[in-house]
């Protein structure tokens, strides 16, 4: 367990800018940052970050939060877990007890597989500054080229010839077997034993984008068959979907250069890395995938494909380049010479003969494709009509017009075919695809009604016609809210009323809200948390949504520790002003001001420093609450303080800039008291429902005429709240 200084230490310094940026290219839009969201496939930027706030939220899935809670979503991490790589990334100790047999199977399982590959990395990269490790591993290593420092960063390793070697000393150190051979890492040999996969081989670490090592490549040293063995897919790791090699090392390069290389190899991306292009990457041996290329587009839109000069290199360099096309990616594509791949042309030229070669060879994919599909077809119309058809396909998978009409036009020049007849054409494709993209949603509609799984699109084979799944059998409407089924419009009513006030709990918690005199006769300032706790005190009300209580009384509770933060942040904040002020009035020339005008001078400078101090503290009480519920480790509390943090729609740039704005923390003493008055009359409302309701089904009249009072009292008392909803306000002074 993390003790809550160190966890309020965490969740203090982490900068969800900075954190987010590691999985996401941002570019600054104002006061936020923007990008591609990571959470799905995202063409235009729709995943927003408010380093004010410190939080991030997606307007298209909604997904997003806390820095804590953007791990826990990304990384698929549990709270704990999240904060310990957040107190990782930014060097906070934390100390932890070893955890006993029971806390360890307690384990998810996923936890336990990343646990249980990070330790084999170390297992491999150990075993390579062995005697045999360096005589076999370290001398193939040399032999390409790699040096010491590269090694290191790929955290390059050697698997020992012994049959058990990793099995033996993983099982020695306390690993499940059974997650050694899920991962691939170990063959269960039928004996109650197993034996290691890749035994004398030179092992390549494949990380996720966060650093974490999901999979091994290991090269063989032998005549073996298969050059290389990949780790199976796993509940960490997806050929198709995971990630590509080389991306975590590559991710800030490909950022701040917006391009990235593609490779095939493990040896290609290490290679381009030394010899200094840092912004490449390698799918792993297998085909792209939609998934590769959004890991791709979170990162730069532009791409350069580089293959080997040869035959099989075009055809690569023609394959899956319809789908980087499709997700409105920049395609270019590099024919290295025949005799090379991007390997050894690395370690035959230097940095600048590299660029060189690069600026003069590099193509555009269209111009590229065109040029090799009309090679030895000038005098065939046959074969020159269907590499035409080739090139438009390709060019209606675009998603930009204007770029499909730029190409378009461009082909018209190539080709000798008039713009109008190449523009009718790519329409003819862009109807069949949207029609195709109609039909998989339908398919996929269908299979999710039919409570069947989904199908990967790209491995997807339907038959030509499909039995229609039976419908489900209809269920009572049920709207739940925090975890309460609601029954009843006025049961909704009453839960929505109830959420607006914890609303501005969690948004405005610690806020100033007004004085208030207590039973002593001494006035005190009164928070937004202290004031809906007199009210509903007073009122007798109390929160029917589990989640709302816990978020009220998580509130109560950190009253204590918030009046201790905000004496501290005040003198920090008065003694920066101090300094400056004293920084600032040494620089006014004495000379140039009588005493009176020198005077002024000074003032207006103190004041000034003081309304910064102001709103600084004000800034401070008001994300105070906010900042740690959407960081709490209950799930229900920090999901529901994200979702209302993110529900208000922001005021438009126009009436920001032209006309005078009142922002909601400035009319809390209107807004509060407003809340709390409609809440009570969503719940009188429900009573008179719930007694007219008896009165329909009780026959004796003395339990009629009871009711009928009680009836009449409720009419009385929701009269009285009618007339203060509206009306009443809380006066601050």
């Amino acid at each position: 367990m993390i003790d809550r200084a160190t966890v309020d230490q965490i969740l203090d310094t982490a900068d969800i800018v900075d954190v987010v940026s590691d999985f996401v290219s941002l570019r600054r839009r104002g006061a936020n940052w923007v990008g591609l969201c990571p959470f799905h496939n995202d063409r235009n930027p729709s995943f927003y970050v408010s380093r004010s706030k410190g939080i991030c939220k997606c307007f298209s899935c909604g997904k997003g939060g806390s820095p804590v809670n953007f791990i826990m979503e990304h990384e698929q991490l549990s709270y704990y877990e999240a904060l310990k790589y957040l107190a990782n990334k930014y060097h906070i100790e934390i100390h932890e007890r070893e955890l006993t047999d029971d806390e360890r199977s307690q384990q998810t399982e996923r936890e336990a597989m990343l646990m249980l590959n990070e330790w084999v990395c170390q297992f491999f990269e150990a075993q390579l500054h062995t005697q045999s490790g360096e005589e076999i591993g370290g001398a193939y290593l040399a032999e390409r080229g790699f040096s010491e420092a590269t090694i290191k960063k790929f955290r390059l390793g050697y698997s020992p010839e012994d049959r058990t070697a990793l099995y033996t000393a993983a099982v020695r150190q306390g690993f499940n077997r059974e997650l050694l051979f899920k991962l691939g890492l170990c063959k269960d040999d039928g004996h109650g034993g197993g034996y290691d996969f890749f035994r004398g081989r030179v092992m390549f670490p494949i990380f996720n984008v966060a650093g974490k090592v999901i999979a091994f490549g290991g090269r063989t040293l032998k005549n073996d068959p298969a050059k290389y063995f990949n780790s199976p897919d796993s509940l960490v790791y997806s050929k198709r979907e995971s990630t590509m090699y080389g991306l975590f090392q590559a991710k800030r390069e490909i950022a701040k250069q917006n391009k990235c290389y593609i490779v095939e190899g493990y040896a290609d991306v290490i290679s381009m890395h030394q010899a200094g292009f840092e912004n490449v990457i390698a799918s792993s041996g297998t085909a792209l995938t939609e998934g590769h290329i959004h890991l791709i587009h979170r990162f730069t839109q532009n791409v350069t494909e580089m293959f080997d000069g040869d035959d099989a290199g075009v055809h690569a360099a023609l394959r899956g380049v319809d789908m980087l096309l499709a997700q409105g990616l920049n395609i270019k594509v590099l024919l290295l010479p025949p005799e090379d791949d991007p390997d050894s042309f690395a370690r035959k030229h230097n940095t600048t003969e590299i660029e060189q070669y690069i600026e003069q060879n590099e193509e555009d994919f269209i111009r590229f494709k065109t040029h090799v599909l009309l090679n030895g077809a000038e005098n065939d119309p046959i074969k020159r009509a269907a590499a035409i058809g080739e090139v438009v396909k390709s060019i209606a998978v675009i998603p930009d017009a204007i770029t499909r009409s730029v190409y378009a036009k461009e082909c018209s020049g190539r080709f000798g075919i008039e713009e109008e007849t190449l523009l009718r054409e790519i329409q003819k494709h862009l109807d069949k695809n949207r029609e195709e993209r109609y039909k998989q949603r339908e398919r996929e509609r269908r299979r999710k009604e039919a409570g069947l799984p989904a199908v990967d699109p790209q491995n997807e084979q339907q038959p030509e016609s499909q039995p229609e799944p039976q419908q489900p059998e209809p269920q009572q409407p049920v709207a739940p809210v925090n975890g309460e089924p609601v029954t009843a419009a006025f049961s909704s009513r009453r839960l929505r009323q109830e959420r607006n006030v914890v609303y501005y709990i969690v948004k405005f918690g610690m806020c100033y809200l007004c004085e208030t005199e207590y039973d002593d006769g001494v006035k005190r300032p009164t928070t937004v948390v202290e004031f809906v706790y007199n009210e509903m005190e007073g009122r007798g009300l109390a929160f029917s949504a589990p989640t709302h209580e816990k978020i009220f009384r998580k509130a109560i509770d950190a009253l204590a520790a918030y009046y201790a933060d905000l004496e501290t942040f005040k003198a920090d904040a008065q003694d920066q002003a101090d300094k400056q002020c004293e920084a600032e009035l040494e620089k006014i020339d004495t000379l140039g001001h009588s005493p009176d005008s020198l005077q002024k001078a000074e003032a207006d400078v103190r004041a000034r420093l003081d309304v910064a101090v102001m709103k600084k503290i004000a800034d401070f009480s008001t994300n105070y609450l906010e900042k740690r519920l959407c960081s709490d480790p209950d799930d229900d509390v920090r999901t529901t303080a994200l979702e209302m943090v993110g529900e208000r729609y922001q005021l438009s740039k126009i009436h920001s800039q032209y006309g005078s704005v009142v922002g909601e923390r400035d009319r809390l003493t209107t807004l509060l008291p407003e809340a709390l008055d409609n809440w009570v009359n969503a719940i009188y409302e429900e009573q008179i429902k719930q007694v007219q309701k008896q009165l329909k089904q009780v026959a004796d009249p003395d339990q009629q005429q009871r009711l009928l009072q009680e009836l009449q009292d409720l009419f009385a008392q929701r009269s009285q709240i009618a007339k203060l909803i509206g009306e009443r306000v809380v006066n601050p002074n």
